[in-house]
């Protein structure tokens, strides 16, 4: 498969060098969004398991953004190849690949499209989250495929059931066990080949190969020191997508369903005593979308074995709908999370850790690309920690606008 890849990325590469002689050139458009919410949460522990007596919790009113700017630009050539570019800059986050620590490019990738597909060439998603199906939201900024924007302060010393109870003796396995998201997506934004073929009747497959999904790549700031190390302990590395979708309509339902499969090989296996052994890492989805007329429905299904060896998973169900009448569209969604920790530690050996998640909210289209968001939030976890089996739950309301240029 790697070979049949491999092969096709390099006659769309070919095309591209080969082309007719033109002066064409790719003209970089300025686009992106701003999404900023004022929030108000009430988040509590029945059972403080964090052991800090201080006096810290979270602040009920403030305000959260999410900003990115965006550069892209195509060309078509004489023989009908089209060459694109994509760039996203998060303006918001952590981390850099600039001077400024809250300016970092999240996604920069090259593509070449015509009649025979598509291929990515760069820091972009794989095709197992391209081709993903999403459930209804009630914002998607909130309850969507990837929540863009989370009040609950998870990170917080005095009230930390989270931190001391989900990541108790696993936090150096796998930080990702604090994700209330559902996307499958597990070699993120890390330099990956994909091929998508053209949609046929509906019905469009896809296919990623990322060389490593911890490292960086050859950036502006790593390039002077060579590929990316192998066989490092500890890191995954090869990683696979392979993902299908389908759209059509039927009378008046209209219907969207796919799946998808990722895989990422552990490179030099470790075994620390505290957390079990880990293991290649594994996972897919499946979702259905329906739409009558204003109404929407849609399930998801999600499942991640989390690199461990054992019974060790994460499943999540998420149901969602949604109501459109002119510029408002009405939403609920409901996410249930079920993480299985297969004996990684004393206290936490086949137990569950549970998270139900509840949220309803109204969009209102004020203008072109510009709407008010507003929403109601409820979450409870269930942590079974070594001195109790303590609740973590969080009521947040958020209001705001997300503005796109």
């Amino acid at each position: 498969m790697r070979k049949l890849l491999l092969g096709t990325a390099a006659i769309a590469l070919g095309m591209s060098f080969t082309a007719s002689p033109t002066n064409a050139q790719v003209s970089l458009d300025v686009s992106g969004h701003f999404k900023g919410y004022v929030s108000w949460i009430d988040q509590e522990e029945d059972v403080d398991i964090s052991g800090d007596a201080s006096a810290e919790e979270a602040r009920s009113f403030d305000i959260l953004r999410e900003t990115e700017v965006h550069f892209s630009g195509e060309t078509t050539l004489d023989n009908g190849l089209t060459v694109g570019i994509h760039i996203e800059a998060d303006i918001d986050g952590s981390g850099s690949d600039f001077a400024d620590d809250n300016f970092h490019a999240e996604e920069t990738y090259a593509y070449f499209s015509g009649a025979w597909g598509r291929v990515n060439f760069g820091k972009e998603d794989g095709a197992a989250y391209l081709l993903q199906v999403a459930a209804p939201s009630a914002d998607s900024n909130i309850d969507g495929i990837r929540q863009w924007v989370s009040p609950v302060n998870y990170a917080l010393a005095g009230d930390g059931a989270l931190a001391a109870g989900f990541l108790a003796g696993v936090a150096a396995a796998d930080a990702e066990l604090v994700r209330f998201d559902y996307d499958v997506a597990l070699s993120g934004f890390d330099n990956k080949l994909t091929y998508m073929t053209p949609v046929f009747n509906g019905f469009q497959a896809g296919v990623s190969y990322t060389p490593d999904v911890t490292a960086t790549g050859l950036t502006a700031d790593t390039a002077a020191m060579g590929v990316n190390t192998d066989d490092v302990l500890g890191d995954y590395g090869e990683t696979w997508d392979v993902a299908a979708r389908y759209e059509g309509q039927f009378d008046q339902v209209g219907v969207t369903f796919g799946a998808g499969w990722s895989h990422t090989e552990l490179e030099e296996a470790v075994t620390p005593v505290a957390l079990g052994n880990f293991d290649d890492r594994e996972a897919w989805n499946a979702g259905v979308d329906f739409d009558w007329k204003a109404f929407g429905l849609g399930v998801v299904y999600t499942e991640d074995d989390l690199g461990f060896e054992g019974d060790s998973d994460r499943e999540t169900w998420v149901v969602g709908l949604d109501y459109t009448t002119g510029p408002f569209k009405l939403g609920a969604s409901y996410y249930d999370q079920d993480v299985e920790l297969d004996a990684l530690n004393v206290a936490l050996a086949s137990q569950d850790l549970e998270t139900d998640r509840w949220t309803a909210g109204v969009v209102y289209t004020y203008g072109p690309g510009m709407t008010f968001r507003g929403s109601i939030s409820v979450i409870d976890h269930d942590i079974p920690t070594a001195i109790g089996d303590p609740d973590f739950d969080a009521t947040s309301v958020m209001l705001g606008t997300q503005i796109n240029f």
